[in-house]
């Protein structure tokens, strides 16, 4: 089950993941309003908590959502010592984070920030579900400060997620509304020449 939780003057979203079979929780994101975080958690706690990437939008309430939870921290490589607490488990390309019976899989997807990464829960009864931080949303890919984090960025969007997951993903953003790959995938040459 995914809940979904915006918070903050920036209108962050915050993203609870329960697997249906355990009662597991996983949160992605602990952005701002830790009371709100908190009440969304509910008496059934939270086993790990996983940081997209380094902005200071998307932690303001990592420090009190793990002191009250005890939550494991996961967060990409690239980004874990900038974070405000100690990161349990570092990841990369390729590596899962576990909800109950259910898997996620990291992708790595460099641009937005060096360690910024996306959640895959590939579904094996429904469509994937894919949750992407900055990195990628509707109308285009997450900001970048150079040409060249843009160019890699995009290449890696195009590559790791347009290039192996079908257009019936849906994938939730670090802001704003969900949308799908199928609706986003016509117009990768425009973002792409447009250079944002």
């Amino acid at each position: 089950m995914i809940t979904k939780l915006a918070v903050s003057e920036m209108a962050n979203n915050v993203y609870l993941l329960r697997c249906r079979h355990t009662d597991e929780q996983v949160l992605i994101d602990a952005a701002d309003e830790p009371e709100r975080i908190l009440g969304m958690i509910g008496d059934d706690g939270l086993s790990t908590v996983v940081t997209t990437h380094q902005h200071w939008d998307h932690h303001r309430a990592l420090p009190q959502v793990v002191a009250a939870t005890n939550a494991e921290t996961v967060a990409g490589e690239e980004d874990a010592d900038a974070l405000p607490v100690k990161v349990d488990r570092p990841v990369s390309d390729g590596d899962t984070v576990t909800v109950g019976r259910s898997t996620l899989e990291v992708i790595h997807l460099v641009g937005h920030t060096p360690g910024s990464i996306a959640l895959l829960y590939d579904d094996p009864h429904g469509t994937p579900h894919l949750f992407t931080g900055d990195s990628l949303f509707p109308g285009g890919v997450g900001k970048t400060g150079s040409p060249e984090n843009f160019a890699s960025l995009i290449d890696d969007v195009e590559a790791k997620v347009f290039g192996r997951l079908p257009d019936e993903t849906w994938f939730y953003p670090g802001h704003g509304d969900d949308s799908t790959l199928g609706a986003e995938r016509p117009h990768l040459a425009e973002w792409r020449a447009r250079g944002w």
